[in-house]
């Protein structure tokens, strides 16, 4: 939606930004006259959000930005409607931008509105941040955004998941991890599997971050097969799974990690894995 001539001329009073591109050093005088600025372009509700989108221009090299003032605008509006006085105005803002997903906009713009739904979005716009974890542009953006918002977004990435492709997966995985999702316990036992070691290595982390004791075989069966750093990785996650489950209270599942690693972590380039392991066994027992 093309900019009103109105929302044009409140983007205006924007003061120039500093050399580096940013708004880092204004005054607490200007700090206030932004704010109130904010107000009064947020009481144009959608129309002024899609009006911002709009004056957003393709960055491209070489050439110098000229869209500062409107990125600025909409980056206020997106803090703005966190203050927690009006939910409306803070769903109203964020289903503008997540309008404005999937179409023909240029992905770096895409990628920008993504970075501000994440500051002020919630359950209302984790459908359609879903459906960008299918653009492998979009895909870890979306995925920051789905975490950053929790609600709602275990659900969306894990019904994802099995589409997702590439280096998307990863990012999936790590977000479900990061929400310690339960209902991922699968997925993360069969990263890993992966031949992506990275995959590999989430997914050892993440089954340590939900603490389940079931996959306690897997997970050292891994590491026992790896080798050099994905064998020291996928080692520190199966004693991070240990350390989860005594602070669960399953010492018994914990030491029996724990035995397994120092018995078997005998090279003198593990020296410290075992001793590690034989410290959390003398502590789970």
């Amino acid at each position: 939606m093309p900019a009103s001539e109105q929302l044009k001329a409140l983007v205006e009073q924007i003061p120039d930004h500093d050399k580096g591109g940013s708004y880092v050093n204004l005054t607490p005088e200007l700090g206030e006259a932004m704010r109130k600025l904010a107000a009064e372009i947020l009481k144009g509700g959608r129309d002024n959000v899609l009006g911002l989108i709009d004056m957003l221009a393709e960055p491209k090299v070489g050439e110098p930005i000229k869209d500062i003032k409107p990125h600025y605008a909409l980056h206020m509006l997106a803090v703005q409607v966190t203050d927690g006085s009006d939910d409306k105005a803070r769903a109203e803002v964020a289903l503008a931008l997540a309008s404005q997903l999937g179409g023909d906009r240029p992905k770096a713009i895409q990628k920008y509105l993504i970075q501000e739904i994440q500051v002020c979005g919630g359950k209302e716009v984790v459908e359609s941040l879903g459906k960008m974890l299918l653009d492998p542009e979009l895909c870890d953006d979306a995925a920051r955004a789905l975490a950053a918002i929790k609600d709602g977004a275990p659900e969306v990435l894990l019904a994802a998941l099995p589409k997702v492709q590439g280096s998307g997966r990863l990012s999936v995985v790590k977000k479900l991890a990061v929400l310690k999702c339960g209902k991922a316990a699968d997925a993360f036992k069969q990263a890993l599997a992966d031949a992506d070691p990275d995959l590999r290595i989430a997914g050892g982390w993440a089954l340590a971050r939900i603490a389940d004791a079931s996959a306690a075989d897997a997970l050292l069966k891994a590491a026992d097969a790896a080798k050099d750093w994905l064998r020291i990785n996928l080692t520190d996650a199966a004693m991070s799974l240990a350390e989860a489950l005594v602070a669960a209270g399953k010492k018994p599942e914990a030491a029996a990690i724990y035995a397994h690693i120092a018995k078997t972590r005998t090279d003198p380039a593990e020296k410290h894995l075992k001793e590690a392991a034989e410290r959390g066994l003398a502590a789970a027992k």
